[in-house]
């Protein structure tokens, strides 16, 4: 067991220096990013002109959801691990990891949580910047249950992320190019995943239904509990709805992987 935390210890460390490497190009994002959350602020601000509530929440409740939701796509957002894992199996990199003691998903989350601190703490520097020009619209509720299951909801949304991508790069073991199914994860993911607006402002069935799909957990669910627009009863009935998926999903990926390992073998001969 301690050999088993020493070798994935050493894999963590060496994402770490690789990613830190690449420093600037998370930093250069996070920046950008505060240019898409002026126009968020522009957006409901305008869409609030005139009215005190939508859907029951303030201006200040709806933009802290927001800012919420930047934090966490840095920390927790799978970024590009799908076409990494991807160019490794196309590439037959993947081959080194058949011959080793390495489990590749464990291999590739630790990666994952390495990239995703490097670029979750460069993304709160100018969010600390710009802090005394938003500072005024956060708006966080007091109750301390928020934090305890907040924190666990955000690290099966980071798990649920990265096995989501891990699944699209399986299947270059049977496409060539897994762009196009990529693109249209991430749209479907941009809309039911709250990104866009926040999901409690659909139609109350719509809502009900989104609730049972893997894209509400990835940003939305953890995003609700930390801001407020979901209460406790909600919010345990949803870490066990978000559980299960983590369950199907690395249930998923380890078939994917094992039906890959077949076909990768049958051509590579």
């Amino acid at each position: 067991m301690r050999l088993l935390i020493a070798k994935y210890r050493h894999v963590f460390s060496v994402g770490l220096q690789s990613n830190i490497v690449y420093r600037w190009n998370f930093a250069m994002r996070a920046a950008f990013s505060l240019i898409h959350l002026a126009f968020v602020f522009i957006l409901w601000r305008a869409a609030y002109q005139g009215e005190t509530t939508i859907g029951g929440f303030s201006l200040h409740q709806t933009l802290t959801y927001f800012i919420t939701l930047l934090v966490l796509q840095f920390f927790i957002g799978a970024f590009n691990e799908d076409y990494e894992i991807s160019e490794e199996i196309r590439s037959g990199l993947i081959n080194q990891f058949l011959t080793k003691p390495i489990n590749y998903f464990v291999y590739r989350f630790t990666i994952f949580v390495s990239a995703r601190l490097v670029s979750g703490l460069l993304a709160l520097i100018p969010l600390i910047l710009a802090l005394p020009l938003i500072g005024e619209y956060l708006t966080f509720p007091p109750e301390t249950w928020r934090l305890v299951l907040g924190l666990p909801a955000a690290l099966m949304s980071a798990l649920i992320q990265f096995t989501i991508a891990y699944i699209f790069g399986m299947l270059t073991f049977w496409f060539l190019e897994i762009q196009s199914f990529v693109i249209l994860s991430m749209t479907i993911e941009t809309l039911l995943g709250g990104q866009i607006f926040p999901l409690d402002l659909l139609p109350a069935t719509i809502f009900r239904m989104s609730q049972f799909l893997p894209y509400y957990y990835q940003m939305y669910f953890p995003a609700a509990i930390f801001t407020g627009r979901i209460d406790y009863a909600s919010a345990v009935q949803g870490l066990g709805i978000q559980a299960f998926w983590v369950l199907a999903l690395l249930g998923i990926a380890n078939f994917l992987w094992r039906r890959g390992l077949k076909e990768h073998t049958a051509v590579g001969g």
